[in-house]
């Protein structure tokens, strides 16, 4: 895949310098498209991340790939975990801490999602996107919570805007992730006497991801576009410096948020609900990805 970034970095964004030094990240994701740039923001600030994948081929890459933005041990690969299961989150929890000492900031975003409307979503494939998205995510933040206490850091769950309205052919993903924004609100609530802080980041129309291109389809991309209120799609380096604010000393006040970086785009609905409302519900839809 590459590196979105480069040096160049820490001399555009808004950021100083070895703002993260010393720090350590725990991501679910971190060789997914938009949690990559995530990854790499934070390393090129001084973090160390782990990043947490099923595809050992995908994970050590783009563990290879991030680490030589700054050089050094900076990136520790765990692959073969799958969130759904907490023993084998619990054990790379274990793995970073041993490698790096510390876990001070937590991104869980390893998600599954595709088109399908109701009537011909198997109960298999709901239960595996709300398994995937929300499990995870409680299987994320459960395994690394004590790591966390100890450091009073920040936990940022990866959800959407699916489920502020009603989003035709998105009830999995709708579901799931209002269950994350749930659980982030309540550990909101019960974590910040501990000192520990949780919020989400909502993603609408990213360019260039995997996601975007997923769920688009064949879509006229320059409708879609017309109808974002900031009239272009958001970048990866958009939801990157939200998130290097929501774990930078700028947001120590900021706990039980949903942070929505879209472009204003869920206030007008999505191409779901302009392009495809109701005809698609008539025919035989197509599952247009694989979990």
């Amino acid at each position: 895949m590459g590196c979105t970034w480069d040096q160049s970095f820490l001399e555009k964004s808004s950021w100083k310098a070895d703002l993260f030094k010393g720090k350590v990240a725990f991501v679910t994701g971190g060789a997914g498209t938009i949690c990559r740039v995530q990854v790499e923001a934070l390393v090129l600030l001084g973090c160390k991340v782990a990043i947490i994948g099923r595809n050992k081929e995908k994970t050590d890459t783009a563990a290879k790939e991030i680490a030589q933005l700054v050089g050094g041990d900076v990136v520790l690969p765990i692959s073969g975990v799958d969130v759904r299961e907490f023993k084998q989150l619990e054990s790379a929890v274990n793995q970073t801490v041993q490698a790096f000492g510390r876990i001070d900031f937590v991104i869980a975003g390893a998600a599954g999602n595709f088109i399908c409307d109701f009537n011909h979503l198997s109960a298999n494939a709901f239960k595996s996107v709300v398994s995937i998205d929300l499990l995870g995510s409680f299987n994320t933040a459960k395994a690394a919570m004590p790591e966390l206490i100890k450091t009073k850091g920040s936990i940022l769950f990866v959800s959407a805007t699916f489920h502020y309205y009603g989003v035709p052919y998105q009830s999995h993903v709708g579901a799931a992730k209002a269950g994350i924004d749930a659980l982030s609100n309540s550990l909101a609530v019960e974590m910040g006497p501990f000192g520990v802080r949780s919020n989400c980041i909502a993603p609408g129309a990213i360019s260039g991801t995997e996601g975007f291109d997923r769920l688009i389809g064949g879509a006229d991309r320059k409708k879609t576009l017309s109808r974002i209120p900031l009239q272009r799609l958001g970048t990866t380096e958009d939801i990157a410096n939200s998130t290097v604010y929501l774990f930078s000393p700028a947001s120590s006040y900021v706990s039980g948020t949903i942070h929505i970086v879209d472009g204003g785009a869920w206030h007008v609905g999505t191409h779901f609900s302009h392009e495809l409302y109701p005809d698609l519900l008539f025919k035989d839809p197509k599952i247009t990805s694989k979990l």
